[in-house]
């Protein structure tokens, strides 16, 4: 008589459910996340202000300088005497011409400390027009009477 043997038994997980649950957290973070702050320093107190506006529509080649108190300039991760950004601002005019983009169109956010000299502010204005850059906006939180 032969004995009947019997292997392991297969279990098949659905995997469906997990999948599902997956991509509705992914779609929830991305509605959830404010890309519009990914740009914000702590460090710097933007002024208030009752003429201040919410941005209007989404800019398509944003650069963000942020003026410190003291005079520095917080561009990418680094604080930079506002004399020296040029060349920064030449390798970001560089990079937006190598993507087939008119650095024209860009939007250079300026997000100056309440606490900032206003002749820095101008002189990093100054320093992104002499490298090709028009269009500037300045950032100031809007505090109702």
């Amino acid at each position: 008589m032969a004995a009947r043997t019997s292997g392991p038994a297969t279990t098949e997980f659905d995997m469906t459910p997990m999948i599902d649950v997956t991509f509705q957290l992914i779609t929830f973070f991305m509605f959830v996340l404010n890309f519009s702050e990914a740009e914000q320093d702590e460090r710097i107190q933007l002024p208030a202000s009752q003429l201040a506006k919410p941005a209007e529509g989404v800019v398509e080649i944003p650069i963000t300088m942020q003026l410190t108190a003291d005079g520095g300039v917080l561009y990418a991760g680094e604080i930079l005497p506002v004399n020296q950004i040029g060349r920064s601002l030449e390798q970001e005019r560089e990079v937006i011409i190598a993507a087939g983009k008119d650095p024209t169109l860009a939007t250079v956010i300026v997000r100056a400390d309440g606490r900032a000299r206003t002749g820095d502010v101008q002189q990093v204005i100054r320093i992104c027009q002499e490298q090709g850059f028009e269009r500037f906006a300045l950032r100031a939180l809007y505090k109702p009477e």
